[in-house]
């Protein structure tokens, strides 16, 4: 390690000190010990131009382990990064501000708030499977268009806590059986985790594990040793048709007399003193607080700022990816002009059904759509026909088998939406328990990575409570930012299907039936184009004195059961409620047009728990839905047994104008 490294490194590891113990919260102690390995990687491999940082082909760095933030920052800082205003993406006064509001640098690494984070990342495993997705998209992209115009390498790095999580098991069983030679994991093993050794709870041979997930497994026995680093990076980039595991062997804390290769450096600040007995140990002056030379500014410029000027001389590949195909509204354009309006037919067909129409109607020739299910693709109708299945053999496939893997196939989905693509991934409603955390990084990111949920209620029928969602449908719209549909018809599919398109900073969820939903006759009725606006009338009377509300495969009876009161003199409206999410986005004006608050009598109608629905039914009003599980039977007995039908909704009705 030459002065001039040396010097580099521990001045990341300073920054990282200081701004812990200043902020009097965080994580020192992996920062400090991994910060060799972020100057080689940032200084002599990453692809990335500091300049432009969201340039397409650029490699990918994602800080698995996001509480050592302060390793990113301070390698984002110190590599001088600019925002889209060519400012300081991190600025020191950022870092002396870590942790604290408004700051660039929060607790944990945010997408979006920060140019050059990847991902947000925290949730401990979910940075790896996202990477899957970025190395997935990396190949597919690749293969369609060029490998001079991409072909980016994707770095991880990954700690103890994310090689127990389960997520992390699925995602690497998924990129070693893909062969994924772009993609390359620094595992710290440190032995450390916040109750202590990593022997309390952890004991298997993390080497052995991957081997048998078809990885290339290397070995550095101390992170300090550069030339170590330098040679399993290099033999990553030579690596054909295996991911590779790097295992480093780290002492948290590097360098602290008292606190290294302790547990109590892992989320805690050293405290002042020990943070001046470290700076001796590294040279430095240990009255001194948030230091950089200009001499480390220019290590840096040498090493990623020598790359960067290679990446502006490929002036062809940068030309091809500003082509007017990557704009947003192109995207849009090209994404929904093919979808058809269906006809109205009593019997229509399963939301899945009309829903797998819908995306093989999408023009697939010049879009970015690709995704798959989690083995259930001829369930949720999710085969993108005119396509081959992504495969090592077929890189330019547009359909992923994910296996049972929900966890990992959500953040792999999230993965390849972040790298320009726009992802789906679908399994069972039920199964959305699984995939709920990537659901959630989706949403905090702003990417409008698609769900896709079928067999959606009790109407799943003899599989019984299991497979039968009750509470699913308010779990979701619990979520802040994300969009939950669950359309009524075939025609509010494909309305769903354009609105979720449209939404550039949101992600969408589908919900949708196994059993068949009449298709609206839309000339009798509202049209679907409602679905845009979240909420909308279906069917209505002059001077309404009831207001019906509904989503799914309820409106369906909802409509009936307005024919049936509309005989008897009782003037109805019937509301569909596709979308919370969206009709809660509409001025006041059109909310009150949709639900005058005049009709104080209401009834909600839905297969799933109440929660949520008072804020449109009124302290007052009825509410037909699920109290409890379901139970295994065919679906027209739950349905008579849960109280959905015609008597049961028109009942309500009339108590509620009581």
């Amino acid at each position: 390690m030459t002065p001039a490294e040396k010097k580099a490194i521990d001045t990341i590891r300073c920054l990282a000190m200081d701004a812990v113990q200043q902020a009097n919260s965080g994580h020192p102690g992996t920062a400090m010990a991994l910060a060799p390995l972020g100057y080689v990687l940032f200084n002599e491999f990453l692809c990335f131009d500091p300049k432009e940082a969201k340039f397409p082909n650029r490699d990918r760095f994602v800080l698995s382990i996001g509480h050592a933030s302060m390793l990113l920052y301070s390698l984002l800082h110190l590599s001088e990064v600019k925002d889209e205003y060519g400012k300081p993406a991190v600025s020191l006064d950022d870092i002396k501000n870590f942790r604290q509001f408004g700051s660039k640098c929060a607790g944990h690494p945010e997408y979006g708030h920060t140019t050059g984070v990847e991902m947000t990342t925290g949730p401990l495993g979910a940075g790896v499977a996202t990477s899957v997705g970025m190395a997935i998209a990396g190949k597919h992209l690749g293969a369609r268009f060029s490998y001079e115009l991409f072909d980016y390498n994707v770095y991880a790095v990954c700690g103890d806590g994310c090689m127990m999580e389960g997520i992390t098991a699925e995602a690497a069983s998924l990129a070693g059986h893909l062969k994924l030679d772009n993609l390359c994991w620094f595992y710290d093993d440190n032995g450390i985790t916040i109750e202590g050794n990593t022997n309390l709870a952890f004991s298997e041979d993390v080497e052995k594990r991957f081997k048998a997930y078809g990885w290339n497994v290397l070995k550095v026995d101390d992170v300090n040793d550069l030339d170590a680093l330098r040679k399993a990076i290099k033999k990553f980039q030579k690596e054909d048709e295996k991911p590779t595991l790097v295992i480093v062997k780290s002492v948290i804390a590097y360098g602290s007399p008292h606190k290294a290769g302790s547990h109590e450096a892992h989320g805690a600040p050293l405290g002042e003193e020990e943070i001046r007995e470290t700076k001796k140990f590294y040279g430095f002056d240990p009255d001194k607080k948030f230091v950089v030379e200009e001499d480390v500014y220019e290590t840096f410029r040498k090493g990623i700022g020598k790359r960067a000027k290679e990446l502006e001389e490929q002036e062809d590949v940068h030309s091809a990816l500003r082509d007017p195909l990557w704009q947003e509204d192109s995207l849009f354009n090209s994404m929904t002009k093919g979808i058809r309006e269906f006809p109205a037919d009593a019997k229509g067909m399963a939301s899945r059904v009309s829903s797998g129409k819908v995306l093989n109607q999408i023009p697939n020739a010049n879009n970015f759509l690709i995704g798959g299910s989690a083995d259930l693709a001829p369930s949720n109708n999710t085969w993108l026909k005119d396509y081959p299945a992504f495969s090592p053999e077929h890189p330019e496939g547009r359909n992923l088998h994910f296996g049972i893997r929900e966890h990992a196939m959500g953040a792999v989905t999230n993965g390849l939406t972040l790298s320009g693509l726009r992802g789906f991934c679908a399994t069972f409603f039920v199964f959305s328990d699984y995939i709920r955390p990537a659901i959630r990084l989706a949403a905090l990111m702003k990417i409008p990575t698609l769900f896709i949920f079928t067999h959606d209620s009790i109407g799943v029928g003899e599989d019984g409570p299991t497979h039968q969602p009750v509470e699913h449908l308010a779990a979701l719209r619990a979520i802040p930012n994300v969009a939950v549909f669950r359309p009524a018809d075939a025609n509010e599919v494909a309305e769903a299907y354009k609105a979720a398109i449209a939404l550039t900073e949101t992600p969408s969820v589908m919900v949708l039936t196994r059993q068949n939903l009449p298709t609206i006759d839309r000339t009798k009725f509202g049209k679907a184009e409602g679905v845009h606006k979240g909420g909308y009338v279906v069917a209505d009377s002059t001077n309404p004195q009831v207001i019906l509300i509904a989503s799914g495969s309820e409106v369906g009876l909802c409509l009936d059961v307005y024919e049936k009161l509309n005989a008897e003199g009782i003037k109805v409206r019937v509301v569909s409620m596709p979308c919370f999410e969206l009709f809660e986005q509409q001025p006041q004006e059109y909310k009150d047009s949709v639900l005058p608050p005049s009709v104080k009598a209401r009834v909600g109608v839905e297969l799933g728990i109440e929660q949520g629905w008072r804020k449109y039914i009124g302290d007052n009003g009825q509410f037909i839905g699920m109290t409890g599980f379901g139970a295994s039977a065919p679906a027209d007995v739950l349905m008579k047994h849960f109280g959905f039908t015609v008597e049961n909704v028109a009942a309500a009705a009339k108590n509620a104008l009581k």
